[in-house]
């Protein structure tokens, strides 16, 4: 699949916005940017929706053919895309504990094995936490090649329409008696992060709207190309659905939000996504400049800047403190060049090796933009 400038721009946004959330570990960016902040945590949604629509396309193209999908291809394609620059990362958090942003680390196991979003204790170990959005990819990763072979079995719109509603509903329920468990009980600890946020069950709804697109692209290319035909119309919906989102996660931990919030959320941004790859929206038909190469290294970004955020505020963070916009470009120019050099140095070797062996196993075969 080519890339697409309105994809690359979605992606960018997000990392983006991600990393205005975390700014409130070196105590935000001021008031100007307060309400940027505010909802970054959306970011990650954003990357949920747009990995379920390009994995399940990797994935749900060759089984729509009639051919067979190769896991060993697959996990190696992804393994070679996730595990480099994340090794390099937890290395440096396991070895180097001065250079974390809270004291706490988790054990190295978790992270190895992707299960910290199942096991963490955020209020002790909250270093390198973000990382549970990683866990909830690699176990989307390796469970749904497997359920795409049983759903194509014995293909049938009635079933895969019946798992996404019980998937949504499921959703709801989970996170609904959670909050209602968790919070009539008080516990001493961070139960929403911890019990609600993080768990992969209560993280389906992105990762789903993107599959469901993939869907409608493999199976439905008419039904695909007539809402690309009105990206403008579907970029409209998913703005007015985000507003929609804001004020339903008005309190970002409240009963309205983590009840029906989240696929309210992950349907807008899907639409989003249809604006994205349409060559007619206005987000999908020009490039924006910079939006690429932010896209190309936000998985650097992603794993890195908490580290970056954490060195510049211990060198410069009293000078920074009060001034937004400089303390903005600051620690924008520093995440970017780490992630640069994360990206070149680790990421891109890597990318290139699995090119060279994947041409070698598939003669003519081409690297995937996904």
């Amino acid at each position: 699949m080519q890339r697409l400038p309105g994809l690359d721009l979605l992606r960018a946004i997000a990392v983006v916005w991600v990393m205005l959330f975390h700014s409130f570990l070196v105590g935000g960016l001021g008031p100007d940017f307060k309400w940027l902040e505010r909802y970054g945590w959306m970011g990650v949604d954003i990357f949920f929706v747009l990995s379920g629509f390009l994995i399940g396309r990797q994935v749900l193209t060759p089984l729509a053919h009639g051919k067979t999908l190769s896991f060993a291809d697959f996990y190696a394609r992804r393994a070679y895309r996730i595990l480099p620059a994340f090794v390099v990362v937890l290395a440096i958090y396991v070895f180097f504990p001065a250079l974390r942003e809270a004291e706490g680390l988790a054990p190295w196991w978790q992270f190895a094995t992707f299960t910290l979003n199942l096991v963490v204790d955020y209020t002790h170990l909250p270093a390198f936490s973000h990382a549970w959005s990683l866990c909830v990819e690699e176990h989307f990763y390796l469970l749904f090649p497997t359920l795409a072979l049983l759903l194509m079995r014995r293909p049938s719109a009635k079933v895969f329409i019946a798992v996404c509603v019980a998937t949504v509903l499921a959703g709801i329920a989970l996170r609904t008696g959670a909050w209602l468990h968790f919070d009539a009980l008080d516990p001493p600890r961070n139960w929403f992060v911890e019990d609600i946020y993080y768990p992969t069950w209560n993280r389906l709804d992105g990762l789903l709207a993107g599959v469901v697109l993939a869907v409608i692209a493999v199976f439905r290319p008419s039904m695909w190309e007539r809402a690309l035909a009105r990206g403008n119309a579907f970029a409209m919906l998913g703005v007015v659905g985000m507003a929609v989102a804001f004020w339903l996660f008005r309190q970002r931990s409240g009963l309205l939000g983590n009840s029906i919030g989240w696929p309210v959320l992950s349907a807008s941004i899907a639409c989003l996504v249809v604006a994205g790859a349409s060559g007619r929206s206005v987000i999908g038909r020009w490039a924006v400049p910079g939006a690429g190469w932010i896209a190309a290294v936000s998985y650097s970004l992603y794993l890195s800047h908490k580290l970056v955020f954490h060195a510049v505020d211990t060198h410069f963070g009293e000078w920074l403190h009060g001034r937004g916009l400089v303390a903005f470009v600051v620690y924008a120019v520093a995440t970017l060049l780490a992630a640069a050099l994360l990206h070149y140095a680790v990421e891109r070797p890597f990318l290139a090796l699995r090119a060279r062996r994947r041409a070698r196993a598939v003669p003519g075969a081409l690297p995937s933009a996904a």
